[in-house]
């Protein structure tokens, strides 16, 4: 059988940790004048990925 691709859009989306994904939040690149503080506070920390998305990207990345 052959060997997988890694899905370059994913590897670089998504952050490897030792037992998670990290992710950033969506929304916080641009357009963040009209958004609160407080959303724009919030979407600075990153999130991690579901256990049932971390099954799906095993193969993946």
């Amino acid at each position: 059988m052959p060997k997988l691709k890694t899905h370059k859009g994913s590897k670089k989306v998504f952050k490897k940790r030792k037992n998670d994904y990290k992710i950033g939040h969506p929304g916080s690149r641009h357009n963040t004048g009209y958004k609160s503080r407080k959303v724009n506070r919030k979407k600075r920390n990153a999130s991690t990925l579901s256990k049932a998305d971390q099954n799906r990207l095993k193969n993946i990345i």
